[in-house]
C-alpha cells in the first residue's frame, strides 16, 4: 500500500532495528525496514521523507562490512545514522572511524555541546545507551560535533545544511529515556512529517484495497480466536461481509469455554459465516501416550492441517483467497553480515502445508502492522477488550502446558486451574501490566491433607511474566494476596489438585512456556 509520507530504515543487522521502527510508528509516522544495500535510485522513486541507517554488529573498517549506496547522501533527503549507521556515514563521507579494542556498553551521560534540531526541547545533559566498539575519530567535511560523553568525544554529529545527522548511542531503546523525543524531532522538525499514520486511516484504506482486490470472490480464514486472526476476521467482515468464511478448529486443548466465546462473538454478535470443527476426540486419540513436547507439536500441527483441509474442501470452487494474520515482524527483510537476506514467516501465522488441491491466493491485511497497532485496529473495529488484550496462546494449546501425557481428565483439571489464575489476576487494577499468565499441570503428585484424609494429588505451577515482546521476560511479582487467592481457589475448587507452586524464573535462561 502506498503511503503519503514514510521513513526508510536501512537494516545493518542490529538486534533492535525493529525498535527503531516501533518508535517512529509511535510518532504517528509510517516507516519500513528495508535492505541495507537498497539503491539510491529505488529510494528516490519511493520518495521517503527521511532515511535512518540502523546499528549493527560489524566493524565499518572491515572490507566485508555491509555498506550503503554512497549516492544516498546526494538525494537531498534527511539522514540519521545510529551507532554503526553513524560510523558508516562518517566513513562514506570522508571521515575516519577508529576500530576499537574494547566495547563501550551500557548507560552513559551525554552532554549536548551545540544546538541541534535533533536535541530540541531536551536538557543539555542526557542519559543514553551506548553499545559500540568502534568510534568516529575524524568527522567528515562539513560536520560538527553536537554532543559528547566521557568516553566518546563525538557522541553525536551533524551537517545541518545537508540535514545529515549521526548519534553514537541508541535512541530507540528504553535505556535512552529521551530517545523517542529525539526520533520525533528527526521525523517532524528535520524530515517535515505531519504524522498521518493513524489506525482509523489504515482501516479505511485497507477496506478500500481489500474490496478492490477481492471483487466478487470469496475469502477463507482459519480463525484461532487469537488477537491477529480475530482482527483479520473483523476487518475482512467489515470490508466484504458475507464473502468471508471462517473455519475454527477446536482441538480440545483450548481454555475453558473458549470455543463457546468465539462462537458467540464472531458467529452471533458479528454475524460472520463461521464453521466450527469440534475435533477434540480426534486430536486426543492422536496424542495418546505421547509425552515428548516436540512430538506433541508435530502431531497437533499435522492433525490441524488435515481437519482444516477437510473443511476447506467444502468451499472449493467458491473461495479464491486464503487470509492470514501475518504481521510486520514476520515479514521484515533484514540482512545479516554473515547470513544474507532473510524473510521469515512464522509457522503459526499461516496455514502452511495444505494439499495441492487446495491452493489459494494469499491475502494478508495486517502485514504492515506491529502487534500494538493490531490491537489498536481491533479496538477501532469494536472488538471487546478480552479479545484485543488477549495474551499470547501457544498453537498447540494446553498440550504444552500439560507436562507428560495428555488425557481428558488432565485437560479438565488444567482448564479449571487456569480459569482461576486468570480470574484472580483480572481482578487486579493493573492486570494489563502482566504480559502473560497461566497454569501448568506437572507430571507429579504429592502428599496432602484435606480434612482428616490423606491425599495424593496433582501439582499446579502458576506462571506470570512481564515482557515487551516475549523475546525476554521477567517473572512478575504478583502481590501475596493475589497468590494466596489463586492457591486457595485452585486447591479448594479444582478436584485433583492439592499443591500450587509459583514459577520465579526469567527468560533467559528459562522460557515463558514450560514446553
Amino acid at each position: 500500500m502506498k503511503h503519503s509520507e514514510w521513513i526508510a530504515i536501512l537494516d545493518y543487522g542490529s538486534q533492535v532495528t525493529q525498535l527503531i521502527a516501533r518508535r517512529i510508528r509511535e510518532q504517528k509516522v509510517y516507516c519500513e525496514i528495508i535492505r541495507f544495500d537498497t539503491p539510491a535510485t529505488e529510494l528516490k522513486k519511493r520518495a521517503p521523507k527521511g532515511i535512518i541507517l540502523s546499528g549493527g554488529p560489524c566493524s565499518v573498517p572491515d572490507a566485508d562490512a555491509p555498506k550503503c549506496d554512497p549516492a544516498l547522501f546526494d538525494l537531498n533527503i534527511p539522514i540519521l545514522g545510529i551507532c554503526y549507521g553513524m560510523q558508516l556515514t562518517a566513513q562514506t563521507l570522508g571521515g575516519k572511524v577508529h576500530k576499537g579494542t574494547k566495547r563501550e556498553y551500557g548507560k552513559a551521560m551525554m552532554r549536548v555541546t551545540k544546538p541541534s534540531q535533533i536535541f530540541q526541547g531536551l536538557e543539555p545533559e542526557l542519559q543514553v545507551w551506548m553499545s559500540h566498539g568502534d568510534k568516529v575519530e575524524v568527522l567528515p567535511k562539513g560536520f560538527e560535533a553536537i554532543a559528547q560523553s566521557d568516553n566518546c568525544p563525538y557522541a553525536a554529529m551533524q551537517d545541518s545544511t545537508r540535514k545529515i545527522y549521526g548519534v553514537q548511542f541508541h535512541p530507540e531503546v528504553v535505556h535512552t529515556p529521551q530517545g523517542a523525543q529525539m526520533l520525533g524531532n528527526f521525523a517532524y522538525k528535520i524530515c517535515g512529517c505531519v504524522g498521518d499514520w493513524k489506525m482509523s486511516k489504515f482501516i479505511e484504506e485497507n477496506i478500500t484495497a481489500i474490496r478492490a482486490k477481492v471483487g466478487t470472490d470469496h475469502v477463507l480464514l482459519g480463525l484461532s480466536g487469537g488477537v491477529d486472526s480475530s482482527v483479520v476476521a473483523a476487518l475482512l467482515h467489515k470490508a466484504i461481509g458475507p464473502q468471508l468464511h471462517c473455519v475454527y478448529v477446536d482441538n480440545g486443548l483450548m481454555r475453558y469455554r473458549e470455543t463457546e466465546e468465539i462462537e458467540k462473538l464472531f458467529g452471533d454478535a458479528f454475524g460472520i459465516d463461521l464453521t466450527v470443527a469440534r475435533e477434540g476426540d480426534l486430536f486426543l486419540k492422536s496424542l495418546e501416550g505421547v509425552s515428548d513436547p516436540e512430538k506433541k507439536r508435530k502431531i497437533i500441527g499435522k492433525t490441524f492441517i488435515d481437519v482444516f483441509a477437510e473443511k476447506a474442501r467444502g468451499f472449493a470452487g467458491k473461495v479464491r483467497y486464503l487470509a492470514q494474520g501475518t504481521l510486520y515482524p514476520d515479514v521484515i527483510e533484514s540482512v545479516s553480515p554473515i547470513g544474507g537476506p532473510s524473510a521469515t514467516i512464522k509457522s503459526h501465522h499461516n496455514v502452511g502445508g495444505l494439499p495441492d488441491d487446495l491452493q489459494f491466493d494469499l491475502i494478508e491485511p495486517l502485514r504492515e502492522l506491529f502487534k500494538d497497532e493490531v490491537r489498536e485496529v481491533g479496538r477501532e473495529l469494536g472488538l471487546p477488550s478480552y479479545v484485543v488484550d488477549r495474551q499470547p496462546f501457544p498453537g498447540p494449546g494446553l498440550a504444552v502446558r500439560i507436562i507428560g501425557d495428555i488425557t481428558p481428565e488432565r485437560i479438565a483439571v488444567l482448564q479449571q486451574a487456569d480459569l482461576r489464575v486468570r480470574e484472580e489476576i483480572l481482578k487486579m487494577p493493573n492486570h494489563l501490566d502482566v504480559w502473560q499468565y497461566f497454569a501448568v499441570l506437572l507430571p507429579i503428585q504429592t502428599v496432602g491433607v484435606m480434612g482428616d484424609d490423606r491425599t495424593y494429588e496433582n501439582v499446579v505451577a502458576v506462571r506470570a511474566v512481564e515482557s515487551r515482546d516475549g523475546m525476554t521476560a521477567d517473572w512478575y511479582k504478583l502481590p501475596y494476596e493475589v497468590l494466596d487467592s489463586i492457591s486457595n481457589r485452585i486447591i479448594n475448587e479444582v478436584k485433583g489438585v492439592n499443591r500450587v507452586c509459583y514459577d520465579i524464573s526469567s527468560k533467559p535462561p528459562s522460557t515463558i512456556e514450560w514446553e
